[in-house]
């Protein structure tokens, strides 16, 4: 007999940590038992209750095709034929870096690994390497993954459960670890005043996902790439999340900014687990085996990854795609607006691209202090009331929500609907 979610959910919380896997999973943050979700087909996925969703998670950002794209799945059974892991490199290792290289100008070499947190946590020690500096820069509710020296002020999962910084970091990294506030100007020069040419290295989401979906204030990556030259720092653009998706050559297209080193994951996997970071050619030089700077994966470049990620970004780049996504991101949450405006209900949204969120306030949301000022009770209620409507929404408000190239007209109609019953709710309480 198949187990129902609360079932399952309850033996999870006998067996793992908060029974889950991954912090955000566990809905601590919305209420209600989290979903065990069975299959996921297009824009949607399946419970083990048999419930359909539409679902913009999509696994946090990487599935920009959908779920089990046939042209994927395709690429990968052909992979399964061969071999999954061989620890040895393979050709289409070499045609994806090729293709990293091509979509994004500023990316000299680069070198593949497993997930993004992996990938922020090598940038960050060739940045040490490169420049014998030990302080790294980063900014309030960015957050670059779980590696010790980033998870200072950090957004994503340690927002979401309202989680001081993380015990178990060595007070000494805490303390070469500078934060700011994200679009904050006059903050980012004092901060470069102060520890002036001290800074290994600055580190920013170029358009912050983990606090919530927050684009960059005009000038702001400009000043930033700026004070970095003047003063040596080496400026990591952390594209974990907007890597081919805001655009296909990432944040940097969109803003014009090239970083000295850039960080990447999500999409470029397909939805397998993969990562990779890159830059400037005197930069990555450092890397072992080309230089001192020590960094090896066993499952790097995996054979399984690497064909889900060429294969992606083979379909991203056909003529319109990002035209159409943005065009139906820039459809539904103008009608979420409107059914909010509707039922009085005070709420910000702010979106780039296909990356977007729904913030419970009518104060502008322009980094982490902002966000925190939304409601997020009212979120809670808001995830609920979609849910029983069968959308599947980030069950936290400092997530960001995502649209695929499966999502159609008609499902985003749907759910502005549902939105629509949902305000009215949360409007009547």
């Amino acid at each position: 007999m198949n187990l129902k979610s609360e079932d399952l959910f309850r033996k999870a919380l006998r067996l793992m940590p908060g029974g889950v896997n991954s912090p955000v999973r566990a809905f601590r943050a919305v209420g209600g038992e989290p979903l065990f979700v069975a299959s996921g087909k297009g824009a949607r996925i399946t419970d083990v209750e048999g419930r359909s969703y539409l679902d913009y998670v999509l696994s946090w950002g990487p599935l920009i095709l959908g779920h089990c794209h046939p042209q994927v799945m395709e690429a990968l059974a052909r992979v399964l034929e061969t071999g999954t892991s061989f620890g040895a490199s393979t050709p289409a290792e070499v045609e994806l870096a090729e293709q990293i290289q091509a979509a994004f100008p500023s990316i000299e070499r680069v070198r593949l690994v497993n997930s993004g947190t992996e990938a922020t946590m090598a940038a960050l020690r060739v940045a040490r390497a490169a420049t014998g500096r030990e302080k790294i820069l980063k900014f309030e509710g960015c957050y670059h993954g779980h590696s010790d020296s980033l998870l200072v002020k950090a957004g994503s999962g340690v927002a979401t459960l309202g989680l001081p910084d993380s015990p178990g970091v060595p007070r000494a990294l805490a303390e070469l670890t500078i934060t700011v506030p994200f679009n904050d100007s006059a903050a980012l020069e004092e901060a470069f005043r102060v520890h002036d040419h001290q800074l290994a290295a600055v580190i920013v989401e170029p358009v912050a996902g983990n606090m919530g979906c927050v684009a960059p204030r005009a000038g702001f990556l400009a000043r930033l790439r700026t004070l970095a030259a003047e003063q040596g720092t080496v400026l990591i653009f952390d594209e974990v999340l907007t890597g081919f998706r805001v655009a296909y050559g990432g944040a940097q297209q969109l803003y014009g900014i090239q970083p000295d080193l850039t960080t990447l994951g999500k999409i470029m996997g397909g939805g397998l687990p993969v990562g990779a970071y890159g830059g400037k050619a005197a930069l990555m030089d450092l890397v072992a085996p080309a230089g001192p700077v020590y960094q090896a994966g066993t499952l790097s470049g995996n054979p399984l990854a690497v064909a889900a990620g060429l294969k992606t970004l083979e379909l991203l780049r056909a003529p319109g795609f990002y035209e159409r996504l943005d065009a139906l991101a820039e459809n539904l949450v103008a009608g979420l607006r409107a059914e909010a405006d509707r039922a009085s209900v005070a709420l910000t949204i702010n979106r780039v691209g296909s990356m977007f969120t729904p913030f419970f306030t009518a104060e502008a949301v322009t980094d982490y202090a902002s966000a925190k000022k939304a409601d997020t009770a009212a979120f809670g209620r808001f995830f609920r009331a979609l849910r029983e409507r069968g959308i599947y929404f980030p069950p936290s408000q400092f997530e960001a929500a995502f649209i695929s190239s499966a999502h159609s007209e008609d499902d985003i109609a749907e759910t502005i609907r549902a939105a629509g019953a949902a305000f009215t709710a949360l409007a009547c309480r």
